[in-house]
């Protein structure tokens, strides 16, 4: 039986992080001594093996975000359609501040939401961290910081399905797979986008590689709601 959603005030996301240089190399010393002890702890030895700096993208201390895309549900000529829209750029800044625009422009009111997968953990905080760190005002949808969690409005679809089952974990992929959703990983996966973007300058294979996600996480929040999913046809990128 399908569900009755209100999808006003609901923004989906999801984004894209890599390092800050190509390779531990071109860090400072300073961005080295520090990478290193966190690399140690994050290994709880002394003598973590390499220096891990392939996964410091994951980190918004050592990290940056190239890509942010969003999606919104809405009715079109009395059908429910997505559209799909990206903030991507080599200047971090640039992104931000024009995701910043969005947020305050059509997502300011008390209602207004968020959607992600394993947002609450990753992208959120990554967010609004960059924006700090870039010395930019946060959004208010974004500015959640000292909140209690049953203050925080922002939907998480990994949450959703845990049911309070917090030691579980479970990625976008598989979550798609069991609902019979085609996989969106049909060209890159996100161990794959630090080198994309340093090494080949493949900004706009990331970019694509995003929107898919964007569309698949849609998709899986439809079927966490018993809803119907949405053609191809009705789902517009911009």
């Amino acid at each position: 039986m399908s569900q009755n959603f209100d999808y006003s005030n609901l923004l989906f996301i999801d984004i894209e992080t890599v390092p800050q240089q190509s390779d531990y190399a071109d860090l400072n010393q300073a961005d080295k001594d520090l990478w290193d002890i966190k690399w140690n702890i994050l290994n709880r030895t002394a003598e973590a093996e390499g220096n891990g700096y392939e996964k410091a993208g994951i980190y918004a201390e050592f990290g940056q975000i190239v890509c942010i895309s969003v999606g919104y549900v809405h009715f079109q000529d009395g059908e429910e359609h997505v559209r799909i829209k990206s903030y991507a750029s080599e200047d971090e800044v640039k992104l931000l501040e024009q995701f910043a625009q969005l947020l305050n422009k059509n997502y300011n009111s008390f209602d207004a939401r968020l959607c992600a997968h394993n947002g609450k953990e990753f992208d959120f905080p990554y967010i609004a961290r960059r924006m700090l760190i870039k010395g930019l005002a946060l959004p208010r949808i974004l500015d959640i910081s000292g909140k209690k969690p049953w203050e925080i409005p922002h939907l998480d679809t990994m949450e959703m399905w845990k049911f309070g089952d917090w030691k579980s974990y479970i990625s976008l992929k598989l979550l798609a797979h069991v609902f019979g959703i085609p996989s969106p990983k049909d060209d890159i996966d996100g161990s794959m986008v630090a080198k994309v973007f340093w090494k080949e300058k493949g900004l706009g294979r990331i970019t694509k590689y995003c929107e898919k996600d964007v569309i698949t996480l849609i998709q899986v929040f439809r079927k966490l709601k018993l809803q119907d999913l949405i053609p191809d046809s009705c789902i517009d990128v911009v």
